[in-house]
């Protein structure tokens, strides 16, 4: 699995295609995107895919950790005050994860690996890995190569001032993709109807092939639900004559019950241990999808009443699903057992008034 690769959680409330509307998918960051657009007067379709695929390689080539030769992976070898060039796509990621970092005190980190590795949380949890969790010692010593503030930047070179400190951006780099998927549509092609999708993320503009605002599900966090079990939970339409912006991040199909706490695989950098009380999704709406992408992340990373109250004074529009009267627990039952909350800023987007 690649490093991009993550839950997906919005279901996509698409339509049947008529004759003018078009469908692509393909393969990218370790998971799928999937394309719907009306397709412009004598336009070629192949070479609008392969627009698409060539700038989703240029972001894999840029920031990919899988990749030994990207740009990423080159600047996570070197060693302190050693510098690397950036791209345009490289800084302007590192640009959107830094405003997400300072505001949201240090909950969304593009350095926190070291700890997701210490504690053997890469893609799965486990009961025996909380029986036995890494010492303090051990916590400690991840912990110090989570700084991004270490990271820096001068025009187009990027440096680190500690040694062992590096970069993913697994929780941002998706919801850029989609960004800049929506932008070849837009800019080199003149698309305005569309709708993109890189796992479960997505961007939607115009209508739907039914010339109707596209619709995006949220599905409930029932845990072991797969594709065909989804539960609808809750929707969001995009406003009639514009643009909307979606991810959704989740903790519930890799968390665990150990001595009466739900625990989280997100780990938490400002404390170096697994979120307890987290929100088990959380769905953000913003000006890119890139920075909805960090901020859903982030969230997610904090506990629920912390997330709830830092996403209220950032203004941002947000819809939390959580446990009806149990905030800690994870659904195995039906729909009924979730309830949602909402910032008055998704209140207002859900009732078509944002800008």
């Amino acid at each position: 699995m690649s490093v991009f690769a993550s839950v997906s959680l919005l279901s996509l409330n698409a339509c049947q295609q008529t004759s003018d509307y078009n469908y692509l998918s393909g393969e990218t960051m370790g998971t799928s995107y999937h394309i719907s657009y009306q397709l412009p007067d004598h336009s070629d379709e192949n070479e609008i895919q392969a627009a698409i695929d060539q700038r989703l390689q240029q972001i894999n080539d840029s920031m990919s950790t899988y990749q030994d030769n990207s740009t990423i992976s080159k600047f996570n070898r070197l060693a302190a005050d050693a510098s690397v060039m950036i791209d345009a796509d490289f800084s302007q990621v590192l640009q959107i994860s830094r405003q997400v970092y300072e505001q949201s005190g240090g909950a969304f980190d593009p350095t926190v690996m070291p700890l997701i590795d210490v504690w053997g949380f890469g893609s799965t949890m486990t009961v025996e890995r909380l029986q036995s969790p890494p010492s303090a010692q051990e916590i400690a010593q991840a912990k110090a190569l989570v700084d991004f503030d270490s990271i820096m930047q001068k025009d187009k070179l990027l440096y680190k001032t500690k040694d062992g400190v590096g970069l993913d951006f697994s929780a941002v780099a998706k919801g850029y993709g989609v960004d800049v998927i929506a932008d070849v549509l837009k800019s080199d092609y003149n698309i305005r109807n569309y709708m993109v999708e890189i796992g479960g993320e997505v961007a939607t503009s115009g209508v739907s092939a039914q010339k109707l605002p596209w619709q995006i599900a949220i599905d409930a966090p029932i845990e072991g639900s797969t594709v065909s079990e989804r539960q609808t939970i809750a929707a969001i339409r995009q406003p009639a004559g514009s643009t909307m912006h979606l991810a959704t991040s989740g903790n519930y199909r890799n968390a665990i019950i150990f001595a009466g706490k739900r625990y989280s695989h997100t780990i938490d950098p400002t404390t170096g241990e697994p979120i307890v009380g987290g929100a088990p999704s959380v769905t953000v709406a913003a000006d890119s999808v890139a920075l909805a992408d960090a901020w859903a992340t982030a969230l997610t990373a904090m506990p629920y009443d912390k997330a709830l109250d830092t996403a209220k004074r950032q203004n941002l529009a947000a819809l939390f699903v959580i446990h009806a009267g149990n905030e800690d627990g994870i659904g195995t039952s039906p729909l009924k057992t979730w309830t949602t909350v909402q910032t008055a800023a998704m209140k207002a987007l859900r009732a078509g008034e944002s800008d």
